[in-house]
C-alpha cells in the first residue's frame, strides 16, 4: 500500500476506501487533489468536525493537494446524515457569516497557500443552479432505491424525511463532479457517516466523465467508553476560544482515559508514530503522555503561547494555586463581602456555575465532590453542606480555588 495510505491506517484514519489498491497505485504515480467538505451550520467548529482535517494535513505534507470545501450552498437544505431530526435553516446572511469564520478557523490549522491547499465555497455553483436542467442532467442519474439503502436515509425514514432534506446526496455527489472538472479532485475523505453520500458522488463523475474517483472514510471517533468524543458537561469542544476556552479545552485532553491516550495522540497530534508509543508505555506515567497529548493538539489550535498558558494554569489547579499561572483558569469574581460574613459552601459552589441548582451543588458536597484551597494551598474536602467559608480560606491576593468532582476548577477572586 502507499506509504502515506500506509500511514493513515496506522493513525487510525482509515474505515473504508471504494478502491483502496487503485487509489495506492495512483497516489504511487502521481500527486492527488482530494477535498473534504463541511456545512456552515454553526459559527464554529469543533473538535469532531477536524477528523478529517488532520488527514488532510498529513495528505497535504506528504506532496498531494488539499480542497477544503465550505459548504455554503449545501448548508441550506442541511445534511441528514447523523440526525434524528431536520437541522434548523438558518438565513443565507448567517451562513454567509458562519463560511468566514469557519474558513478563517482552518486556514490557521492548515495553512491555505493558493496552491497545495485551498478554500472553497459550493455556494459558487450551487446557489444559482437552474432545478430543471440539474434533474435532467444530475437527478437522471441516481437510483430512489438505492439512496434509501443507504444508512443515513434509512435512519431518518423511521423519524421523518423531508423532501429538502433528499436532495442533499445529489448536491454533494455534484460537488464532487464540480470538484473534479475545476480542480482535476480525484479523492474525497470525510467521516463514515458520509460513506453513503461519498460513493455516490464516485458514482456520478463515473457516469458523466467516465473518470476513476475514489472515496476513503474514517471511523467516528468515540471514547474507550463508547461515548462521542469531544462532548464536555457544556457540550461539544469548540475551536472558537469565546465558546470553548483554550484552558478548558486544554483540560478535556488532559483528562481523557488512559486508554484513549495513544489513539489521540496518534490522530490529534503529528508527533512520529514512535514517540506516540513511547510516551505510551507501560512504564511511563499515563498522566505525562496526557499532559503531552493536552499541549500538542492546544498549540495546534490555539497557538503555542495558549497552550503554555494552559499548562501552567492546569498545574496551578492541581496544586491548589501553588505554583503555575493561575491566569489561564476559568475564574469568577465574588464579593468579598460574603466571605467576611462566612459563605456557606453550597452557596459558594452555586454562585460559582460549579453546580447549575443549588441541589446539584448540595449533592456535589454531600457525595464529598467539593474541594477548597486552604491555607496551605492545598486542596481540602469539605463534605458538610452547612460548612461556612471564611476570609481565612482565602490567599494573599483575595483568591481561592475550588475544585468540583476530579476535573472541574473555579478560580474564585474576591472583590
Amino acid at each position: 500500500m502507499n506509504l502515506i495510505l500506509e500511514t493513515l491506517k496506522t493513525r487510525g484514519f482509515f474505515k473504508q476506501c471504494t478502491d483502496a489498491d487503485a487509489l495506492s497505485k495512483l497516489m504511487d504515480n502521481e500527486p492527488v487533489t482530494f477535498y473534504v467538505g463541511c456545512d456552515p451550520t454553526g459559527s464554529s467548529l469543533h473538535i469532531g468536525h477536524m477528523v478529517p482535517f488532520f488527514a488532510y494535513r498529513h495528505l497535504r505534507d506528504a506532496g498531494h493537494r488539499g480542497l477544503a470545501l465550505i459548504g455554503g450552498g449545501t448548508a441550506r437544505i442541511g445534511d441528514p446524515s447523523g440526525k434524528s431530526e431536520m437541522r434548523k435553516v438558518l438565513s443565507y446572511e448567517q451562513l454567509d457569516k458562519n463560511s468566514e469564520s469557519i474558513s478563517a478557523q482552518l486556514d490557521r490549522f492548515v495553512g491555505f497557500d493558493g496552491k497545495n491547499a485551498l478554500s472553497v465555497n459550493n455556494k459558487d455553483w450551487l446557489a444559482n443552479l437552474n432545478y430543471i436542467d440539474f434533474l435532467r442532467e444530475i437527478g437522471s442519474h441516481f437510483s430512489v432505491n438505492r439512496m434509501l439503502s443507504f444508512e443515513a436515509y434509512k435512519m431518518r425514514l423511521e423519524t421523518g424525511l423531508s423532501f429538502v432534506e433528499f436532495n442533499y446526496q445529489l448536491l454533494q455527489s455534484y460537488d464532487f463532479l464540480e470538484l473534479y472538472r475545476r480542480h482535476g479532485c480525484r479523492l474525497q475523505i470525510g467521516g463514515d457517516d458520509q460513506w453513503g453520500n461519498i460513493v455516490a458522488g464516485v458514482e456520478l463523475v463515473r457516469r458523466v466523465e467516465g473518470a476513476e474517483v475514489f472515496g476513503l472514510t474514517f471511523p467516528l471517533v468515540t471514547t474507550a467508553d463508547g461515548k462521542k468524543m469531544g462532548k464536555t458537561e457544556k457540550g461539544a469542544l469548540f475551536l472558537d476560544p469565546e465558546i470553548t476556552t483554550p484552558y478548558e479545552f486544554f483540560q478535556y485532553w488532559r483528562n481523557v482515559q488512559d486508554a484513549d491516550t495513544l489513539r489521540f495522540l496518534l490522530m490529534f497530534t503529528f508527533l512520529p508514530v514512535e514517540e506516540c508509543q513511547a510516551l505510551c508505555a507501560q512504564d511511563k506515567n499515563p498522566n505525562e503522555a496526557k499532559e503531552h497529548l493536552a499541549w500538542e493538539i492546544t498549540a495546534l489550535i490555539h497557538g503555542k503561547q495558549e497552550a503554555d498558558k494552559a499548562l501552567a494554569g492546569a498545574k496551578a489547579a492541581f496544586g491548589g494555586g501553588v505554583g503555575g499561572d493561575k491566569s489561564a483558569m476559568p475564574n469568577t469574581k465574588l464579593p468579598r463581602s460574603r466571605f467576611d460574613a462566612g459563605y456557606n459552601i453550597v452557596d459558594l459552589f452555586f454562585d460559582a456555575g460549579l453546580g447549575a441548582t443549588k441541589s446539584e451543588a448540595r449533592r456535589l458536597v454531600d457525595q464529598g465532590g467539593a474541594f477548597v484551597s486552604g491555607t496551605d494551598g492545598e486542596l481540602e474536602i469539605i463534605k458538610d453542606n452547612k460548612a461556612i467559608i471564611g476570609t481565612k480560606y482565602l490567599n494573599a491576593d483575595g483568591e481561592l480555588i475550588l475544585r468540583a468532582g476530579k476535573k472541574r476548577y473555579m478560580l474564585v477572586i474576591s472583590n
